[in-house]
């Protein structure tokens, strides 16, 4: 606010101005990336970042101004994700998915697939909040079957087949959740036991991404 003086004697005419500079607080980096492999450090900082993202982004306020007893609501900040992968984990994969799915209940999470979003990175890009979910017009989508290798005892090895099978029908079931794809048309996808590319419109046909950019 600026605030002028004038004083005044028979010479000369002063006039202090008190204004101070404007306050212009920059908007909070509220940007996350996941370049490369899916892997324990990374989404460790990955899961982190976005709990402290959602927790530092909660404003609370109250319905009714002015009613001090009216319901609190909570207004936040959105978290944007850049996704850019060839893949990874799918142990790790799911550690962010569920991180994710907790964040957006009170904080949208703003995906972004550029580059390549394959494997693991199909479903953080397609558990963005819905209608928010932006993909690369140059961008390559590709699902496959979960891998896995092992070796040891038989008993093992069929232990680890059937540890294999549960993450294949979990990613398929949390995909479907967040796609237009059906599970039944993801088997049928998958069925072939090839590597399946989509362009960006065929991501936004499935419901992967919303819209290109």
């Amino acid at each position: 606010m600026q605030k002028s003086e004038v004083l005044s004697d028979d010479n000369q005419i002063v006039i202090i101005n008190n204004m101070e500079p404007p306050s212009q607080k920059e908007d909070e980096l509220r940007t996350i990336s996941i370049y490369g492999d899916i892997e324990e450090t990374k989404c460790s900082e990955v899961v982190s970042v976005l709990m402290y993202l959602r927790d530092t982004a909660l404003v609370p306020k109250l319905t009714d101004p002015e009613n001090l007893e009216s319901e609190i609501v909570f207004d936040s900040k959105p978290i944007k994700m850049i996704v850019s992968t060839y893949g990874g984990s799918s142990a790790e994969m799911f550690s962010v998915y569920d991180t994710m799915r907790s964040v957006k209940e009170t904080c949208d999470v703003e995906t972004i697939g550029l580059g390549k979003v394959m494997s693991a990175g199909v479903l953080l890009l397609a558990g963005g909040t819905k209608g928010k979910r932006k993909i690369g017009a140059n961008c390559r989508v590709m699902i496959h079957n979960v891998m896995g290798g092992s070796h040891g005892m038989l008993s093992n090895l069929e232990n680890d087949i059937e540890e294999i099978k549960w993450s294949q029908a979990n990613y398929i079931k949390c995909l479907a959740a967040e796609t237009k794809l059906t599970q039944t048309r993801l088997k049928k996808m998958l069925k072939r036991n090839m590597d399946v590319y989509l362009s960006a419109e065929q991501a936004v046909e499935f419901g992967i991404a919303d819209e290109i950019i």
